[in-house]
Parts: structure tokens; C-alpha cells; sequence
């Protein structure tokens, strides 16, 4: 059995899945946009044209990638044991200051929205650690001590 290479949370999965299907139903209007252009004459000065095919590789560049996310990903098992893994959710405190993330792999990491990798330099810090425990990240402007205050499962 070989190692898988990516970590998904089911709703990664399923954010995932759902992208593929609209990527895939794209295909039939992007192939349309492309005969229409062809139409217009020459090639090599039909901007339209370029633009279309650019959309065609982008868009098939992204289904590969997803396909080979989907079929190399182990999904997230879900279990509760205090300590924090993939796929949980923490609040920690740093500075007066509470935050709340949640614990994922690299595909689904988007700091934006709460969700850090587990590969990340605090994600690596969290990783087996209980509610008390302090997590130390180093950043440019000094070392961050964030105490774990809640983990959820």
C-alpha cells in the first residue's frame, strides 16, 4: 500500500469534488468559444482565439491537478483524543488576543479563512499538543507564544 501524498477533510473533499464538476462542465462552452474564434480567420492575430485556448489549458491544468489530489488523498479521520491532529479545531490565545483555526493539510490550507496547514510553522508547533500547552513560533518580528485553549475534534 502506497503512502498517500495530500490530507483531506471531508469538506475538502467535497469543496474539491464540487470544483471538478463545474471545471468539467465548462468544457462544452470553452470548446464553443474556440470553434467561434476559429471563425474569425486568421490565427496567429485572433485574440479571441488565444484567449480562448489559454481558458481551455488553464482549466484542464486544474482538473488534472484536482484529479490527482482526489485520487492521492487519505481522508481526515476524525477522532477525539484532546490532542490536536488534522482536522481540528483550536483556540488559542497569544497576546491578549484570541484566535481559531483549524488544523489541515497543505491542499485545504487558507489562512484567510482559518484554515492553516499542518505543515506550516505553527501548524507544526500544534501537532500533538493538548488544551494548557503553548505553541512558540517564530516570526520577523519575534517569537509568538500562543496557549491552546480549547481543541475541538
Amino acid at each position: 500500500m502506497s503512502k498517500k501524498l495530500f490530507h483531506l477533510t471531508k469538506q475538502g473533499k467535497r469543496n474539491l469534488e464540487a470544483e471538478l464538476d463545474e471545471l468539467v462542465n465548462t468544457r462544452p462552452a470553452i470548446a464553443q468559444r474556440i470553434a467561434t474564434a476559429r471563425e474569425f480567420g486568421d490565427l496567429s492575430e485572433n485574440a479571441e482565439y488565444s484567449a480562448a485556448r489559454s481558458e481551455q489549458s488553464q482549466t484542464e491544468a486544474r482538473i488534472a491537478e484536482i484529479q490527482n489530489i482526489l485520487e492521492n488523498s487519505d481522508l481526515i479521520e476524525e477522532k477525539i483524543d484532546g490532542k490536536i491532529g488534522l482536522g481540528d479545531a483550536v483556540k488559542l490565545r497569544a497576546n491578549d488576543k484570541d484566535y481559531e483555526f483549524t488544523v489541515v493539510g497543505a491542499v485545504e490550507a487558507d489562512p484567510s479563512s482559518g484554515k492553516i496547514s499542518n505543515k506550516s510553522p505553527l501548524g507544526e508547533q500544534l501537532i500533538g499538543k493538548t488544551v494548557g500547552e503553548h505553541a512558540i513560533v517564530t516570526t520577523p518580528k519575534g517569537e509568538l507564544n500562543y496557549e491552546i485553549i480549547e481543541v475541538r475534534g
